[in-house]
């Protein structure tokens, strides 16, 4: 089931297909004398404009040592270099070729110097070519939009989050789905035509609360993925909402926290860097709508696909997936461990090691001092408590003065195990609604006139509901005693 994004990075993402005539324009003839290699040379051209940088790459080496100053053997072999993989020789010559003004030795540079974070330096390299080029009646506008993107890129680099990334492992992208064990406290993530079987659609992966009452998945919508999300009622999903009604982006891969109210997705629009990148958006206060999408920085996103972030907060790890560094049809799952403060890479940082935080070159760099995460890393691949044993106390159910039970077995009546469980479904929903009252208590302290007004009537409401299923939660708890209590009265005037 093809339900992943596909490999993308800066440079092969941005690349022009061809440059109509760039060798002609950048050939210097005069006084070049070069004999039986002459031959060579057009083989080497036509292999370079053909895009067999491989096969033209050891003429170009031979006629650079030969005129090591020449602008346009640097150009070329530094671009076949570049195209390659052999970045240091690529800017060494590029660099030559660049003092002596050879035009596309700015846009491979920029190129360069994007593709190794160095984005500040990337930033002037995409203003120069396109000085140049707007003066030759070259559209710019694609290079002004990369420009632009640079730019966010610099921006994200120097805000890269102080995350500690503990472990990753390289999957099929097939197979990525088995590898996350999330803890049933936090829901379950489902193929899509596993949760919707009669759908005949196969899109991507479902998330699915704890209480299996509401999914959140991508599919497709006028040729592109947009969120959507369920209710169950009964035992039918019905009432499919889009979750961005006016957004026309390529939205996929949600993820919602146990507030209920905070959700990580994949986007490659809103602003997005390459491919896929994470964004985190909440509900607003008012319950109406999700937020407009905060895109996360680096290292959770690169120049490459970044998708399918999930928290797991009862075993205190999260992951996100990347192509990031892997040949196609494969993807890196990443283990993280969460930080609500988000806090960001200090300033004053060497900047070497700003870039390879970013880039998360090595996630031993990312550690703190001294601290054991065998454990974390031990849970986090354990499955979820779902497929294991429950522990000895579910329940305290008190039915009497001298009866508590503390596992669901025990209780006798099936009245009475109906009317409990009401009761402990309406006490998760006063949890989570006392914890949206405290947030929104705290909002209305620190907020203006505006915002008082605004969070005034909901704060209301949502008391007035939070004593009325306290209320409930009496009641039911009242019926689920009494049903039990005369199931053991009974009993006991048979004993």
């Amino acid at each position: 089931m093809a339900i992943f994004g596909e490999s993308n990075n800066f440079a092969t993402y941005f690349r022009m297909k061809s440059l109509t005539g760039k060798i002609a324009r950048l050939i210097v003839f005069a006084g070049i004398a070069l004999g039986a290699n002459a031959q060579s040379l057009d083989q080497a051209k036509k292999l370079y404009n053909e895009g067999h940088y491989e096969d033209a790459k050891p003429a170009f080496e031979r006629l650079v040592t030969q005129s090591p100053n020449n602008s346009s053997y640097n150009l070329w072999y530094g671009v076949c270099c570049y195209e390659t993989g052999d970045l240091d020789t690529a800017e060494k010559h590029l660099l030559v070729a660049n003092k002596r003004k050879a035009t596309e030795s700015y846009r491979y540079l920029a190129l360069l110097y994007t593709d190794t974070y160095r984005f500040d330096e990337a930033v002037p390299m995409w203003e120069d070519y396109i000085a140049l080029i707007a003066k030759k009646n070259v559209d710019i506008e694609p290079y002004e939009a990369l420009l632009e993107m640079t730019e966010r890129m610099l921006r994200m680099r120097d805000n890269t989050e102080l995350v500690q990334v503990i472990d990753s492992m390289v999957v099929d992208k097939e197979e990525l789905l088995s590898t996350y064990f999330l803890h049933e406290d936090n829901g379950e993530i489902r193929p899509y035509d596993n949760v919707f079987p009669a759908s005949g659609e196969n899109a991507s992966p479902v998330y699915v609360t704890p209480k299996g009452d509401r999914a959140y998945y991508g599919r497709k919508k006028n040729g592109t993925f947009a969120l959507f999300t369920q209710s169950k009622l009964m035992d039918d999903w019905a009432d499919e909402k889009p979750i961005f009604p006016n957004d026309s982006a390529d939205n996929n891969y949600p993820f919602v926290l146990g507030d209920g109210r905070t959700l990580y997705f994949a986007s490659k629009g809103n602003g997005s860097i390459g491919g896929y990148d994470l964004f985190i958006t909440r509900y607003s206060i008012d319950g109406s709508r999700f937020l407009s999408p905060e895109q996360l920085s680096m290292p959770f996103n690169s120049l490459a696909n970044d998708y399918m972030m999930v928290v797991d907060e009862a075993k205190g790890v999260g992951w996100f997936a990347s192509d990031r560094n892997q040949p196609e049809g494969k993807v890196c799952l990443y283990l993280f461990v969460p930080d609500a403060a988000r806090k960001r890479i200090p300033e004053g940082i060497n900047a070497e090691k700003l870039r390879r935080l970013a880039a998360l070159k090595s996630i031993k760099e990312t550690w703190a001092d001294g601290r054991n995460y065998t454990a974390l890393i031990t849970s986090a691949k354990t499955e979820s408590t779902s497929r294991e044993k429950k522990a000895e106390k579910e329940i305290e159910f008190i039915v009497n003065d001298r009866t508590v039970y503390f596992t669901w077995d025990e209780i006798r009546n099936a009245d009475a195990k109906a009317f409990y469980e009401k009761a402990e479904g309406l006490k998760k929903q006063i949890g989570m609604l006392e914890d949206r009252l405290t947030d929104d208590y705290t909002a209305y302290t620190k907020g203006d006139e505006n915002t008082r007004a605004q969070l005034k009537p909901v704060i209301l409401k949502n008391e007035e509901r939070l004593d009325e299923l306290r209320k409930q939660v009496k009641e039911w708890e009242k019926k689920a005693r009494n049903a039990e209590n005369n199931t053991l009265k009974n009993k006991e005037k048979f004993v």
